[in-house]
């Protein structure tokens, strides 16, 4: 699909969330028809086989491919910055971006390493959002804006994508916004992000939760949340979701923030991210309850919480793997081998 539906106000988002294109049936029978072929035991790949028929089906084509592979990072500041609930300043958002560019982050060693082309997208970082914990970040044009902005950067032909953030101040926002969605204790949802000591931390927990009662009256649904609570980086990155799903490309998520950010759509459309997987558990405490809550399991735990995509891709060569094994690999027949049947 190379033409996008226009967003100019939230309620455009809503009808779209309600017209996605399901999974293809007939890649996914296939898949399923080859695996039971293949010269292995049943299921002895564990995940990986789950990997490669989840490509299949939601490329909608089948054998799965992932030769063109993007990795979309979304950088944004927040007003709710100015409450001190970062360790850094939010010029750091603006330097980091620039690290980006010159080929310094980690996304750029692994984008290298794993041949994924990676594209930096700035998000009026001149102009942070308001401070949430005053009422809501963003006014309804506003957040529809960084939604659709999200939605055109999601390249047609693209087997993979990757998305990520980068954002000081953004574990408060996706803090705020899992506490917003699924109600609990405030300190359920909120962690160290950068690294506050534990003084900082308290203050942080407490303006997640005065954030999230100052906007309950304006919060229906998931996208009023994300309105709300997040930031123009999150509302992309949630774009960047359903244009994937509209262009028919399955989404490796990243950490806390990125997660965060769609579970706004799951809240408001269940089975929205249906083609996408959580690539790794983020130490952010509140991500694996998170992620229980989207129902998604992710695919490794290696104690990371660095965000900008650095997950995400680290999971494409996992991706690259389940599809190589499923298309490549020999069946009983091809090898001359005996299947427990015979």
């Amino acid at each position: 699909m190379n033409t996008l539906p226009h967003v100019q106000k939230l309620d455009d988002i809503r009808e779209i969330l309600e017209v996605l294109p399901e999974f293809s049936h007939e890649a996914k029978q296939q898949a399923d028809a080859r695996e039971p072929q293949l010269t292995k035991p049943a299921g002895s790949l564990g995940r990986l086989e789950e990997v490669s028929h989840w490509v299949a089906s939601w490329q909608g084509s089948y054998p799965p491919r992932v030769k063109s592979v993007h990795c979309n990072v979304y950088a944004g500041n927040h007003g709710v910055v100015a409450r001190g609930v970062s360790a850094y300043p939010p010029e750091v958002t603006q330097q980091m971006v620039q690290n980006f560019i010159n080929g310094g982050a980690a996304v750029n060693q692994l984008c290298e390493t794993f041949d994924v082309d990676l594209q930096v997208h700035e998000m009026a970082l001149d102009q942070p959002t308001n401070d949430f914990s005053k009422g809501p970040a963003m006014s309804d044009e506003d957040a529809a804006e960084a939604f659709f902005y999200g939605m055109t950067t999601v390249k047609d032909h693209t087997d993979l994508l990757c998305i990520g953030e980068m954002g000081i101040g953004n574990t408060t926002a996706a803090a705020a916004v899992a506490h917003g969605l699924y109600d609990g204790a405030a300190e359920t949802w909120v962690g160290r992000g950068t690294g506050v000591n534990d003084e900082a931390m308290g203050h942080k927990i407490a303006v997640v939760a005065e954030s999230v009662l100052v906007n309950k009256a304006e919060m229906k649904d998931g996208l009023d949340v994300l309105r709300c609570l997040g930031g123009r980086e999150l509302a992309a990155m949630a774009g960047a979701v359903i244009a994937a799903r509209l262009k028919r490309i399955p989404v490796l998520l990243d950490g806390y923030v990125c997660t965060a950010a769609v579970a706004t759509l799951e809240a408001t459309c269940k089975g929205a991210l249906d083609h996408c997987m959580v690539a790794h558990n983020s130490v952010e405490p509140g991500h694996q309850l998170l992620c229980e809550r989207i129902g998604k399991k992710a695919l490794f735990d290696l104690d990371m919480r660095l965000g900008e995509a650095s997950g995400a891709v680290l999971a494409v060569g996992l991706v690259r793997s389940a599809v190589a094994c499923h298309n490549n690999m020999a069946t009983f027949g091809d090898a001359g081998v005996a299947t427990k049947e015979d």
